[in-house]
């Protein structure tokens, strides 16, 4: 599981039938720097499976987990965003994103 940050909307009109009505993010791979979480500079386009919206930390998964998600049965993906992440707490310190 990866966690990330959504960066914006894929839109594409011309796509295999399966992917039809499956909405598509950009998200950034963040990693925790310190006492806060960065961005990697590393990008993805995710199927997103509940929900999330542009700049949100979410968790994505990828390979055979992403083929797991529900709703999703045929449909070709490697990484799918499986949760929305309300905060996040590592050594009893909440982290804060740094933004660009």
């Amino acid at each position: 599981m990866l966690l990330s940050q959504v960066k914006g909307n894929v839109v594409s009109t011309a796509k295999v039938e399966s992917l039809g009505g499956k909405k598509l993010m950009l998200v950034e791979i963040v990693t925790v720097r310190g006492d806060h979480l960065e961005g990697t500079g590393r990008h993805m386009v995710c199927i997103d499976a509940v929900g999330a919206g542009k700049g949100e930390l979410v968790l994505v998964v990828m390979g055979s987990s992403a083929r797991m998600a529900p709703q999703l049965g045929d449909t070709p993906t490697d990484a799918v965003i499986v949760a929305i992440i309300d905060s996040l707490h590592v050594l009893g310190e909440e982290l804060a994103l740094v933004e660009d």
